[in-house]
């Protein structure tokens, strides 16, 4: 019988900046691993700001200097991806009071801070957003990588 597919959903505040570079990364991290018909990779919002949208400009900037691609429109959180996804991952304390407050009863997902998987031990993933330049896109695409890498190898 065929095993199902591990599930994993990263979640920021607008989903144009944190997520989806996680997104990208873990889609690309999992690819590279000879494992993309073992995962479904998604990525959303709290907020409904930037529903249908794609990425900001930078991080697609910083994804494409890393040789990463992404088609993602930003989509916020249904409380049905609760029970779809096994993992959801935020960013910081703010979006895990969010998600938290939004869990129900039915979720079978596991929700916890991709930070919790960084070797280097840097739990927050900072929004970048309003930032002047490019420099905290770096540095979420060098804290995502780290995370999704170490969440990947921890799920064999």
């Amino acid at each position: 019988m065929a095993q199902s597919k591990k599930s994993v959903l990263f979640i920021c505040l607008g989903n144009i900046c944190r997520s989806p570079i996680a997104e990208a990364v873990f889609a690309k991290l999992v690819k590279d691993a000879g494992k993309q018909n073992e995962w479904n990779i998604d990525s959303g919002a709290i907020g409904d700001w930037h529903v249908g949208k794609g990425p900001d400009r930078r991080a697609i900037s910083v994804l494409t200097k890393h040789s990463i691609s992404t088609s993602h429109k930003a989509r916020q959180i249904k409380s049905r991806d609760f029970s779809e996804f096994d993992y959801i991952f935020g960013m910081d304390e703010d979006n895990m009071d969010d998600l938290k407050s939004m869990v129900p009863t039915n979720s079978k997902a596991k929700i916890e801070l991709l930070g919790t998987y960084d070797p280097q031990g840097e739990l927050i993933i900072r929004d970048p957003y309003y930032d002047s330049g490019e420099e905290g896109f770096e540095k979420c695409y060098q804290q995502c990588m780290r995370c999704c890498a170490a969440f990947l190898e921890r799920m064999g």
